[in-house]
């Protein structure tokens, strides 16, 4: 029974992770007809779609504290009331700062789900199954990628952009009301057994300002914080805002076409997820953070070197590489934060790592649309110069990622000594 119970409540959360990828990607298809439709320059757009990330960001440590406390089923019930208004709200917004409300209403909202899943995950798996169920669940976040890309272009070409945020606004609060019906925090609370006989140390509670203190002063914490600022934020703001306008404006493809391009950003967390997943438990967690930072450098080199000059096959390649470096590492990022600190405070150490990828998505997505701005005269079409530069600004920060990637404290081993003593304890 407990094991059927568990997968049914990975179901649930991991369909509320399809929305949350498709409302964080969405704007990427979508982002010239809302230029468009408001009016407004690259520096706004990338405000406008800055505004989700900005708001994400803010509410990691919040939602850490509620992942410990309030527990995960009411915290993602009740800010997905949240989400699906703020989609809503940006769907029939006449105005620009409307629309900015409803991007953070929306951002608010769907923040909650990443930290509330491992929470679950650490409650309701071992330790060896918590890596593993973490790849499947950034696997449901790519199909969200890939229902944000080619099949949102031809939704909206049907119904328009509006239409379409209103419509996912509706699905996101019926989501609110399955969470709160179905899904339970632990197995006591239907009165079944804990999974191991270590989960007892979560009896014993730690106080607000030391879980904070515990973490933030760790030097465990800022190496992986900073990493996951620079690759991970990087992803999201060219997948989740400036990838589109590139592809359309340099390469010339429609918006369709340009969807297509950006579905590698799904294949990358359907495919890249899980893999990045089993190496990490095989070879440890470290070497794939270096992996990546690898990736994503020779990636941007390639892209801000022949930004204008490459076939739309060799585009889905580089892309998907790009994808897989910075958008399917979720899992590892919440497994040495989880491993880096006691299963007590797992909630709030995994919810501090997971504010910098999206104060990085936030700050790119703004300081690209400046530099894309900064030559156009006010014009909506940007400059392959400028799309050059927003490639030096990856190639940058993957340089700064791959150097911090190696104060990265390996965790593997404390976790496969952990494992075996629940184990034992489970006997």
């Amino acid at each position: 029974m407990i094991i059927a119970y568990r997968y049914f409540i990975c179901l649930l959360i991991f369909l509320c992770y399809v929305l949350v990828f498709f409302h964080r990607l969405c704007p990427a298809v979508i982002a010239l007809d809302i230029q468009s439709s408001f009016g407004i320059s690259g520096t706004l757009l990338g405000l406008l779609g800055s505004a989700y990330f900005y708001s994400y960001a803010f509410m990691q440590l919040p939602t850490g504290l509620m992942a410990d406390s309030w527990g995960p089923r009411k915290t993602v019930a009740v800010f997905f009331v949240l989400a699906g208004i703020g989609s809503i709200l940006m769907g029939i917004s006449p105005n620009l700062p409307l629309a900015i409300v409803g991007r953070i209403l929306v951002g608010v909202g769907v923040s909650t789900v990443f930290v509330c899943n491992f929470k679950l995950l650490s409650e309701w798996f071992s330790v060896r199954q918590f890596v593993i169920m973490g790849g499947v669940f950034m696997t449901m976040g790519g199909i969200g990628a890939l229902i944000s890309s080619a099949p949102l272009a031809w939704i909206s070409n049907m119904i328009g952009w509006r239409m379409t945020l209103i419509a996912v606004g509706s699905v996101t609060l019926v989501m609110a009301v399955l969470v709160y019906a179905f899904v339970r925090n632990r197995p006591s609370d239907r009165g079944l057994p804990p999974i191991t006989e270590t989960r007892g140390e979560t009896e014993t509670s730690i106080g607000l300002v030391k879980s904070l203190s515990m973490v933030i002063t760790s030097v465990r914490f800022w190496p992986i914080a900073a990493w996951a600022f620079c690759v991970v934020g990087m992803s999201f703001a060219v997948g989740g805002l400036w990838g589109g306008p590139y592809l359309m404006e340099v390469y010339g493809l429609s918006k369709t076409a340009a969807g297509g391009v950006l579905s590698t950003f799904a294949f990358a967390l359907i495919l890249g997820s899980p893999l990045l997943s089993w190496l990490a438990n095989r070879f440890g967690r470290k070497p794939v953070l270096l992996g990546c930072s690898v990736l994503m450098l020779i990636v941007s080199v390639l892209l801000s070197w022949f930004v204008d000059r490459m076939a739309v096959p060799v585009l889905y390649v580089l892309f998907f590489c790009f994808f897989l470096s910075g958008g399917a590492v979720g899992p590892i990022l919440a497994t040495v934060a989880k491993e880096s600190f006691p299963i007590v405070i797992s909630g709030t150490s995994v919810g501090m790592v997971n504010i910098f990828p999206f104060i990085g998505a936030a700050v790119f997505q703004v300081l690209m649309g400046a530099v894309l701005s900064g030559g156009n005269h006010g014009q909506i079409i940007y400059s392959v110069t400028g799309f050059r530069h927003m490639f030096l600004i990856c190639l940058a920060g993957a340089v700064v990622s791959l150097v911090v990637a190696f104060f990265v404290r390996e965790t593997l081993l404390h976790a496969g000594a952990k494992g075996k003593t629940e184990q034992r304890g489970a006997r």
